[in-house]
C-alpha cells in the first residue's frame, strides 16, 4: 500500500478522524463519503482489543486519506496493557504506510527502537502527553514540551481534562507561545469540543474528532463536526 504523506502548517489547522473500534473501521467507508476531516488515526492497541488479526490491514479501505498510526500504553488512555516491545511490533508492521506515528512523550526511553527506526524511514513522528485528572500548568507544559523537542519529534501534542474556562485559556496561552516544534492543544471533558475548536485557530497542527459510533477520549466531538467548526472560524480565504 503507497502511503501518503502530509504538510503540517499551523495557519492551516488539519482534523484527525479516529476510528474507536475495529467494526467502526470495518464500517469506514461509508463514512468517508461525508468526508470532513484531513488524516485517519488508527489506534492499533484498540484494534488489538477488538480480537483484530494484525496480518490483516482492515484500513485498507479508508487509505485514501493518510494514515496516523497509534499503539498507545495503558498508563496514557490505551486499551490493551501493551509491553514496550508489543507496541514496537505493532508500529513496525505498518511503518511503510505510516504519514505519521504517534509514540508517548512518556515512552521514549522505552520505545528509542521505533523512534530510530522511523528516523530511518523518514516517518515524522507526534510526542503525545496526556493529563486524563487536571490541566498542567504553563511551566509544565514547557518542560514537556522541550522534552520532545529534544527527543526529536515533529510534534508535541497535549491532551487534558479541563474543569473551568480558565484551563482553556492557560492552553491557548501555551499554544501561543513561540515553540521549537509544531504543537497539537486540546482539552478533554465537557469543555472538550470548545477547547479544540479554539486551540486549532490558535495554530493546533492536529486536532482529533472520532469516526464511528464511540469517541477515543472523554468529550469528543465526531470528526465531520469538529471540522465544520473550526472551519467556520478561519478566515475566508482559508481552503
Amino acid at each position: 500500500m503507497r502511503k501518503q504523506t502530509i504538510t503540517l502548517n499551523p495557519a492551516e489547522p488539519l482534523v484527525v478522524g479516529s476510528f474507536g473500534s475495529l467494526n467502526a473501521l470495518h464500517q469506514g467507508h461509508s463514512t468517508l463519503i461525508m468526508g470532513g476531516f484531513d488524516l485517519i488515526e488508527i489506534r492499533l492497541d484498540i484494534l488489538k482489543s477488538d480480537n483484530w488479526n494484525p496480518s490483516e490491514k482492515p484500513w485498507s479501505a479508508v487509505s485514501c486519506k493518510p494514515l496516523l498510526f497509534t499503539a498507545r500504553c495503558r498508563a496514557e488512555g490505551g486499551a490493551l496493557d501493551l509491553s514496550a516491545s508489543q507496541r514496537h511490533e505493532l508500529l513496525m508492521n505498518v511503518i511503510d504506510e505510516a504519514a505519521l506515528i504517534d509514540i508517548e512523550l512518556a515512552s521514549c526511553e522505552e520505545m528509542s527502537t521505533s523512534i530510530d527506526a522511523m528516523r530511518e524511514h523518514d516517518v515524522p513522528w507526534v510526542a503525545s502527553y496526556h493529563r486524563f485528572d487536571q490541566m498542567p500548568d504553563l511551566d509544565t507544559l514547557r518542560t514537556k514540551r522541550d522534552l520532545a523537542h529534544a527527543s526529536g519529534a515533529a510534534v508535541f501534542k497535549v491532551a487534558a481534562m479541563m474543569h473551568s474556562p480558565s484551563d482553556i485559556e492557560t492552553m491557548l496561552l501555551f499554544q501561543q507561545e513561540s515553540s521549537p516544534l509544531l504543537l497539537s492543544t486540546m482539552g478533554m471533558g465537557v469543555l472538550a469540543p470548545e477547547s479544540r475548536v479554539r486551540c486549532a485557530l490558535a495554530g493546533s497542527v492536529l486536532n482529533y474528532g472520532f469516526l464511528g459510533d464511540a469517541p477515543t477520549a472523554p468529550g469528543q466531538w465526531d470528526a465531520p463536526t469538529l471540522h465544520a467548526a473550526i472551519h467556520a472560524g478561519l478566515p475566508s480565504s482559508q481552503p
